[in-house]
């Protein structure tokens, strides 16, 4: 771990004066648990205290609160009894600010931890706002927060036209790389957005940060993400749910436990570890989801054990996991069907990886590493494409 004076955050940024013209504006601002100052102060709090006019709140997927355990469970909206403002979800009825949601607003500041995942939905919930206030005139200014598994590495692929979900709205790598705020200059320029885009910057952030390496204090961005070592194997391991494999939803280690009742832990780690996938270990283990898939049941399958998370990369531990997988087990290993995240007919598995292209490859017993080599190739292009709005060395 290296040693980093604490980053300031966006929000940090805005409450020392960097947006004076936000003082007088009417706000709503986007926010969730993990949207705190390093005093562990919420955002909203922060900035009402102040003095900024606080006229409305959004929360993403799992809640304004995050209380929403599971994924997939909707929220609905309130006004909150403590600030007096309503709390609109994003994450229900629908999934992008309504005009009456914005309706009397000046500007809406997002202040969301993402995880730098394609995956994520908050970065989605981000682009569909930066649309809605585009359309209302409104504008969207970016409270950025670090990348907490680093800005130097992308892996996976692209994603491919077609294939556009809520889990992937535009074309960027599985692990992207970037912080909200560089992505929403890419989403607003290059994808052609449009809207009236302000990006608050951190202030000492490097891209080869750790989230540790910050000097803030770690808030669970989601529930099934409690630490950072569960963000560190997210970038992979989270294609486990377009599967019939646990991905350890409804255990402690959400992403680092993952299995199934008719697979054999010694068995199964046994085979990983002839991959000699680097910077990770296998412990075989059993466990016991107490929600989602197998829940109640007893599971085998294995705990990953991040050992160097330098040269450790999830999504070729995943995909190695999956080939695995389907050797050991290839009569009763499936393809987890539709519905998933608001799609009725994509395969959950292609909207993860982001094409059919892994689905009918391991269908095919192509080997990982072919598989990877191809979507390397992916993300080889978008490093050119990404330039031009880095805000970070």
């Amino acid at each position: 771990m290296m040693t980093a004076r604490s980053v300031g955050t966006g929000l940090v940024s805005l409450l020392l004066g960097s947006r004076p013209d936000l003082a007088r504006a009417r706000l709503g601002v986007i926010a969730h648990p993990a949207s705190v100052t390093a005093e562990l102060t919420p955002s909203a709090d922060a900035l009402r205290q102040a003095g900024f006019d606080i006229l409305a709140l959004f929360g993403p997927q799992h809640g304004f609160a995050g209380e929403k355990q599971d994924n997939m469970i909707e929220s609905a909206s309130f006004t909150d009894p403590r600030l007096g403002v309503p709390v609109y979800s994003l994450y229900g009825d629908v999934r992008k600010p309504t005009p009456a949601m914005l309706d009397g607003l000046d500007a809406v500041l997002f202040d969301l931890q993402d995880v730098g995942v394609r995956i994520y939905t908050f970065v989605w919930t981000m682009t569909l706002a930066m649309e809605a206030c585009r359309d209302a005139s409104v504008r969207f200014v970016v409270l950025d927060r670090p990348n907490p598994i680093t800005g130097v590495i992308r892996e996976g692929p692209t994603l491919s036209s077609g294939f556009e979900s809520f889990v992937g709205l535009y074309p960027i790598p599985l692990r992207h790389g970037l912080t909200a705020g560089e992505l929403a200059r890419l989403a607003n320029d290059r994808f052609g957005i449009g809207c009236e885009l302000d990006v608050v910057p951190c202030e000492g952030w490097q891209r080869s940060h750790w989230y540790d390496d910050t000097g803030l204090p770690f808030v669970t961005p989601s529930p099934n993400l409690p630490t950072l070592d569960s963000c560190t194997v997210y970038p992979g391991m989270v294609l486990l749910e377009g599967t019939n494999l646990s991905e350890g939803r409804g255990t402690t280690r959400p992403f680092e436990l993952f299995g199934a009742p008719f697979l054999d832990p010694y068995e199964l780690t046994a085979h990983l570890t002839e991959h000699e996938l680097p910077g990770v270990a296998f412990r075989a283990c059993r466990f016991e989801p107490t929600f989602q898939k197998h829940a109640g049941q007893l599971c085998g399958g294995a705990q990953l054990h991040v050992t160097d998370r330098a040269i450790f990369r999830p999504v070729t531990t995943a995909v190695t996991v999956l080939h695995v997988v389907r050797q050991l087990a290839p009569d009763v290993f499936a393809w987890r069907p539709p519905p998933y995240e608001y799609e009725e007919e994509l395969m959950p598995i292609d909207m993860l990886w982001g094409s059919d292209a892994l689905r009918l490859q391991l269908e095919a017993a192509v080997p990982p590493g072919e598989i990877l080599r191809q979507a390397a190739a992916d993300a080889g292009e978008f490093e050119e494409i990404v330039g031009p709005y880095l805000l970070y060395g």
